[in-house]
C-alpha cells in the first residue's frame, strides 16, 4: 500500500518514533494545522526510554516539574524527582489526551528510508509501503543497549539482563546481586535494591562524582494548591529552571566559578557522608566532577555503605556459571547479574538505513562522527529532520525544553514547503562545516573535555554536546537563519 502523494497545501509527513518527542511533534502538527501524518513506533506502546526502563529505582534525573510539557503541567508529580512509572504514565495520559494514539502504527520499525524523485519513500518492518515528504526523526538518544564484551558471559549460570531488559519476573529478594556499570541506571538501581537482597556487589571500572541533592516529597497540599494555582506551578517551574541553568552555564566552561561551586559540593558529599576512609578513596574519582555525566542523588552514599553491599573495584577477569572472577582472582558469587553498561549513545536513527538525494548514505556521511546543522538538518537529506540529534544539549539541560525548541524550529522550516517557497530543504554544507568547526572548539573549553572518557565523547575525543548557553540555544532555535538552507523548487 502507498499513500497518494501529498499537494503543497497537504503536506505529507512521517513521524518515527512515539516517545517524548514523538508524542510532542503530534501535538504540534495538529496545532499547525497538519493532519496528513502518522508516527512508526517499533513497540507495541508509546513512551519510549520510559517504556525501555523500568528497572527499580527508576527516576529522571531532570526535575519532575521541569520534565513536562510547557502546554501540559502535571500539579500532581510526587516528588522533586518523578519515578519512572509516573513518567510513563504522564506520557500515557497526554498522548490520548491530544488523540495522539490514533496516528500510530505499533509495532513497526522502519529499517529502511530513502529519498526518491522528491519522495521520502519508507519500509516498515512489516514490508509496509509508505512515501511523505517530509520525515522526522524522533528516535531518541539512549535507546540501543550497550553490553560489555566481557569473556563468559554467556556462561552465567544465573539471571542476567541488560538493565533496559529488567526481567520482573527473576526473584531478588535474599539473592546474591551482582551490578556491571556506576552510571546514574547504577546508582538508582543500587539505592533500590541494597537493603532488599541478601548481598549486593557494585562492579566499578570508573568511581563517580555524585551531587547531592534533596528529593522534596510534595504534600496533598501543595497538589491541592499547584491544581488551583496556575501561577504558583509557573513560579515553582521558573525557580527549578534557574537553577538548572546554573548547572547548564557551569559545564560548558571547565574554569567558570559556577563550575568549581558545582564540585566543591561534590567534594564534600563524598567526605563528610562516607565514613570508611578506604570506601571513600575507593569511591573518589581521578577526574574533575562533571566531566563524564554527572551523579545526581540524596542517598547513594547511604546505601552503598549498607551492611549487604560492596564495591568491587579490582578489574572483571570473566564471568563463570557462578559469578564474576575478578582480577585478583577472587570469584564473586551471584545468582543474579544486572549488566548497567548503558547504550550506545551515537546511534541516533541507526540501525535504519537513510539514503539521502542521489543514493548518498547517512553511515556514510556519518562515518567520522554523526555531524548535523543544530543538530537538527543534514546536507544532501532533504526534508529530514532529526530532534535530539547529534551534538546537542543532551547533557545540559532538560529534553523536553530542548525538543519543545526544535520542533518550533522544524515546522518553520516545514512551513517554508507548505507556503510552497520550496519543495525541499535541508541544512547547506558550508554552514554546517562551520556550525561543526566552531562547536568542536567550543566543546574543547567544558567540563567534559578535561581529561575522562565518557560517552560524551566522539571517537576522535570531542565532546558530541552543545557547548553553549541554553539562552543562545533558544535563540538559535526562535528562529531558521534560511540562508543557511538549500532550497529547491
Amino acid at each position: 500500500m502507498k499513500n497518494e502523494k501529498s499537494t503543497t497545501n497537504n503536506v505529507r509527513i512521517i513521524v518515527i518514533g512515539a516517545g517524548m518527542a514523538g508524542i510532542l511533534t503530534a501535538i504540534r502538527l495538529r496545532e499547525y494545522g497538519y493532519e496528513n501524518f502518522v508516527i512508526y513506533e517499533k513497540s507495541d506502546r508509546i513512551g519510549g526510554t520510559w517504556r525501555e526502563n523500568t528497572y527499580p529505582g527508576l527516576a529522571c534525573d531532570v526535575p519532575a516539574h521541569l520534565y513536562t510539557y510547557s502546554f501540559e503541567p502535571n500539579p500532581d508529580w510526587s516528588s522533586t524527582f518523578a519515578t519512572g512509572p509516573e513518567i510513563y504514565a504522564y506520557f500515557e495520559r497526554v498522548a490520548k489526551k491530544y488523540k495522539v494514539i490514533e496516528k500510530i502504527r505499533f509495532n513497526e520499525s522502519i529499517p529502511h528510508c530513502e529519498f526518491v524523485d522528491g519522495t521520502w519513500k519508507i519500509r516498515t518492518s512489516t514490508g509496509f509501503l509508505d512515501e511523505a515528504d517530509v520525515v522526522i526523526a524522533a528516535t531518541g538518544v539512549l535507546h540501543h543497549p550497550k553490553v560489555a564484551d566481557i569473556p563468559g558471559l554467556d556462561t552465567f549460570a544465573g539471571a542476567c539482563f541488560h538493565s533496559a531488559r529488567w526481567d520482573h519476573n527473576v526473584e531478588l529478594e535474599g539473592k546474591r546481586v551482582g551490578v556491571v556499570g556506576t552510571g546514574s541506571t547504577a546508582i538508582q538501581i543500587t539505592t533500590a535494591l541494597v537493603d532488599k537482597v541478601g548481598h549486593f556487589d557494585l562492579f566499578q571500572r570508573t568511581a563517580q562524582w555524585v551531587m547531592p541533592i534533596k528529593d522534596v516529597k510534595y504534600s496533598e497540599e501543595e497538589k491541592t494548591a499547584f491544581r488551583t494555582d496556575a501561577q504558583a506551578l509557573d513560579a515553582l517551574r521558573a525557580h527549578i529552571d534557574k537553577d538548572f541553568q546554573h548547572f547548564a552555564n557551569a559545564v560548558i566552561d571547565a574554569d567558570s566559578p559556577e563550575m568549581k561551586q558545582i564540585e566543591d559540593a561534590c567534594a564534600a558529599n563524598l567526605e563528610n557522608n562516607v565514613r570508611d576512609a578506604e570506601l571513600r578513596e575507593k569511591l573518589r574519582p581521578n577526574y574533575r566532577a562533571g566531566c563524564k555525566r554527572l551523579i545526581f542523588s540524596p542517598n547513594f552514599y547511604a546505601a552503598i555503605q549498607h551492611p549487604n553491599a560492596e564495591v568491587v573495584t579490582s578489574g572483571i577477569k570473566c564471568i563463570e556459571p557462578g559469578g564474576i572472577r575478578t582480577e585478583d582472582g577472587k570469584l564473586h558469587e551471584l545468582d543474579v547479574l544486572v549488566m548497567a553498561t548503558g547504550f550506545v549513545a551515537d546511534s541516533f536513527i541507526r540501525p535504519t538505513t537513510v539514503l539521502g538525494r542521489g543514493g548518498i548514505n547517512l553511515d556514510d556521511v556519518w562515518s567520522d562522527h554523526p555531524i548535523a546543522y543544530l543538530s537538527i538538518s543534514i546536507p544532501e537529506f532533504p526534508n529530514f529532520f532529526m530532534l535530539n540529534g547529534p551534538n546537542g544539549p543532551v547533557g545540559n539541560f532538560s529534553l523536553i525544553q530542548i525538543a519543545e525548541s526544535q520542533v518550533s524550529f522544524v515546522l518553520q522550516l516545514i512551513g517554508q514547503i507548505r507556503a510552497g517557497e520550496c519543495r525541499e530543504i535541508s541544512a547547506n554544507a558550508k554552514a554546517t562545516a562551520d556550525f561543526e568547526s566552531i562547536r568542536a572548539a567550543a566543546a574543547k573549553k567544558s567540563i567534559w573535555a578535561t581529561g575522562c572518557n565518557s560517552w560524551y565523547l566522539d571517537k576522535n575525543g570531542v565532546p558530541a554536546s552543545w557547548p553553549w548557553t541554553p539562552s543562545r540555544f533558544f535563540e538559535e532555535m526562535a528562529s531558521p537563519k534560511l540562508e543557511s538552507f538549500d532550497q529547491i523548487g
